[in-house]
């Protein structure tokens, strides 16, 4: 595969990429430098937080969501990319020490957000995860949280299935892709396991094509797996960075594929950037967060 960079830009540890139909717009974030990034148009804008963010989602009111440690706010794109004004949101998780990890709309347009005990240092140093201190909680358009789950060490991925019946979901701490039942009410059922460990890397972000196989990215294993339905893996698509960290389809065909990354001690030329390369299946649709 061709694989190229979208921009100049590397991140220190580059998530949560989105993409906008409307806009023809990718969102994402550097987490562990503090930036939510949107690139549209040929043209890159950084807005520069106060916290760490994990994901920057639009939504139907013409501002974006922006989760950072201390909660979710609202982020004004209009706003200067070093003076940006937030408003709070909610807060979803309260335990001290916590941060935001995976967030992604559901097809209701309602944030589920992964939590996790906070690992990076001030300097954007790693720190180890010593506790399970983390949770799944849903934000409704009103604001109001329901928490789903907890005692999660590092939720990653969140994808839903057969008409918003499954959730696909992770904890990389284990190593590990689950399946929960999701209730018409929108609680979880148990886990089920989907994929256990695999030689090539760790469980990260994830993207879901037209033909209901889930695309993961392997945090150390320089690839994604393209897996069925089945949690079987269909394919490995090699990567010239040594830990993409999520991807997601966009263009106006859904047909181009863009995959963040983060800096490693490997060093390879493109860790850090977001690829994008041409590939022969469409993908599904981000929706944007409803409130």
């Amino acid at each position: 595969m061709d694989w190229k960079a979208v921009t100049p830009h590397r991140a220190l540890l580059g998530e949560g990429p989105f993409w906008d139909g409307a806009e023809q717009a990718l969102y994402w974030v550097d987490i562990a430098a503090k930036q939510a990034l949107r690139f549209k148009e040929g043209g890159l804008r950084v807005w520069h937080l106060p916290e760490h963010v994990s994901a920057f989602i639009p939504t139907v009111r013409g501002d974006a969501l922006v989760t950072l440690s201390s909660g979710v706010y609202r982020l004004d794109l209009e706003s200067p990319a070093d003076a940006p004004q937030l408003q709070l949101l909610c807060v979803a998780d309260p335990h001290p020490g916590n941060r935001a990890n995976e967030a992604r709309c559901d097809e209701q347009g309602r944030l589920w957000l992964g939590t996790m005990q906070n690992n990076i240092g001030p300097h954007g140093e790693d720190l180890p995860v010593v506790q399970r201190s983390g949770g799944l909680f849903r934000v409704d358009a009103n604001a109001q949280v329901t928490p789903l789950l907890q005692g999660l060490g590092i939720p990653n991925t969140l994808i839903w299935s057969d008409q918003s019946a499954t959730l696909h979901f992770a904890d990389s701490l284990d190593g590990t892709l689950n399946r929960h039942a999701v209730a018409a009410d929108g609680s979880l059922g148990p886990a089920q396991a989907w994929l256990g460990q695999h030689p090539r890397g760790g469980p990260d972000g994830s993207a879901l094509d037209a033909e209901g196989c889930l695309w993961n990215a392997r945090w150390d294993g320089s690839c994604l797996l393209r897996l069925t339905p089945d949690g079987e893996v269909d394919q490995v698509i090699e990567l010239p960075v040594s830990r993409p960290t999520s991807c997601v389809f966009g263009g106006e065909d859904l047909q181009t594929l863009y995959v963040t990354s983060a800096a490693s001690p490997q060093a390879h030329g493109l860790d850090g950037a977001v690829l994008a390369v041409r590939v022969s299946v469409a993908g599904t649709v981000c929706t944007r967060f409803v409130g």
